[in-house]
């Protein structure tokens, strides 16, 4: 049977894919569930997120969906934004701090990438070393940029639809929740439907690229 047909990624690739996501969204919710905990807020504390534990992180569904479709998710943390002393202010640092985290790490992908490269450490052992270790680097810029722009989509349950949320005024915010529902329902028809995808995520997760080419060109002058 052939897999790659069932399949987001080439079987041969599915333990590099793993293993940037476990990293990935690991410090991706960290990032939400640490900066909650400073502002005030112990909901994510008292449940046990305030880790790089990635077992508390990871949603095994979620995990193997991303792994066929293309698309998946982390097991949410949890924010009352009440407990903070500028709730719409912090609760939009909170919310982008998961997109930021991941960010930062397709930018230190790049630069490690940029280092390994110029030094000739990232030939330096047998053809198969080099392969895995070029495989790896690649997705872990890939997906971490992937899911840095897929999260700022500003559609429910994605962190954009937060940020935009706590942004509005309180008349505004009180209509998104009041057709919140529809929100998820487009963001399920633009992930499942091809044709919609083509035409709409997609162009935009393309962007992934420039950011790379961006920041490749930024180090270059440091080397």
């Amino acid at each position: 049977m052939n897999w790659d047909s069932f399949l987001a990624y080439p079987v041969e690739d599915l333990p590099f894919v793993a293993l940037v996501l476990i990293i990935s969204f690991t410090v991706h919710e960290f990032a939400h569930a640490y900066s909650a905990y400073k502002f005030g807020d112990r909901t994510a504390y008292d449940m046990g997120r305030v880790t790089l534990n990635p077992r508390v992180h990871i949603d095994v569904l979620g995990a193997i969906l991303i792994l066929i479709a293309g698309f998946g998710w982390a097991k949410p943390v949890l924010v009352n934004s009440n407990n903070f002393k500028k709730p719409r202010l912090m609760g939009v640092i909170v919310s982008a701090l998961g997109p930021i985290s991941n960010l930062l790490l397709g930018i230190l992908g790049v630069l490690l990438t940029y280092i390994l490269d110029a030094t000739g450490l990232m030939y330096a052992g047998s053809n198969g070393v080099d392969l895995a270790l070029q495989h790896f680097f690649f997705y872990f810029i890939f997906l971490n940029f992937i899911l840095f722009i897929f999260n700022l989509i500003p559609l429910p349950p994605l962190d954009g639809y937060r940020i935009i949320q706590d942004l509005l005024p309180r008349e505004a915010r009180i209509k998104m929740d009041q057709n919140m529902q529809w929100g998820m329902y487009i963001f399920l028809l633009l992930v499942f439907i091809p044709p919609l995808r083509r035409v709409t995520l997609d162009p935009i997760l393309g962007l992934w690229e420039p950011l790379y080419n961006f920041f490749f060109k930024l180090f270059q002058p440091l080397f």
